[in-house]
């Protein structure tokens, strides 16, 4: 059997074609939050986190738990062995929210987490509650990080258990306003420790 789409084939007698990319996705660290005020990708691969070795880099938040209640989850980046974390970032972000009890439901633009060649840690999940059942995860992917030609794209998806009982689904992306290759990422709360969750790091490769 022979599938084509768009006047390409896909697979030809069972078989992939071998015209078809099919990236790899390779599981490089992990690291376990417990009680830390900052979770930090200094190297990776190699001596740095981020290298030519992929072409983009992959960030799976798996039940991210703050020890403060409604507080935000974020990242920066910096460059070299600087550990400032201070990288111009500009962003957009808006989200969507619904109630467990079906009373609140909403889609909307969040000017409040975007930045304009801002310097801040990015926002990725916001009032995360710190209830025993609540949580956030999601995946953040930065596309060709260690480029010395052009800005670093990133985009996230997340989705976060609400303090206010509520299921709040974030779509966040951006660019890092650097041609410098990014070496290192930090995630934190900006507002207390994340008392537990883990950060999977994978490369995509051809």
């Amino acid at each position: 059997m022979t599938v084509i789409s768009n006047g390409t084939n896909l697979i030809n007698n069972g078989t992939l074609d071998s015209a078809v990319p099919t990236g790899k996705m390779i599981l490089i660290k992990t690291l376990t939050a417990s009680s830390d005020g900052t979770l930090d990708f200094v190297n990776g691969a190699s001596s740095v986190v981020f290298d030519n070795t992929y072409d983009s880099y992959v960030f799976k938040f798996i039940n991210i738990h703050p020890a403060t209640d409604t507080t935000q989850f974020a990242f920066q980046v910096d460059t070299g062995t600087n550990t400032s974390y201070n990288q111009q970032i500009t962003s957009t972000f808006f989200r969507s929210i619904h109630s467990e009890a079906d009373d609140y439901a909403v889609v909307q633009y969040k000017t409040e987490q975007d930045q304009n060649k801002g310097t801040a840690f990015q926002k990725i999940c916001i009032n995360v509650g710190n209830a025993n059942d609540e949580s956030c995860a999601g995946t953040l992917e930065i596309f060709n990080p260690s480029s010395s030609t052009f800005y670093k794209h990133f985009i996230a998806h997340t989705n976060t258990y609400r303090g206010e009982d509520q299921c709040e689904t974030g779509f966040l992306a951006g660019f890092v306003n650097t041609t410098t290759a990014l070496t290192r990422i930090r995630f934190k709360m900006y507002s207390g420790n994340i008392d537990a969750g883990l950060i999977k790091m994978y490369g995509i490769g051809g």
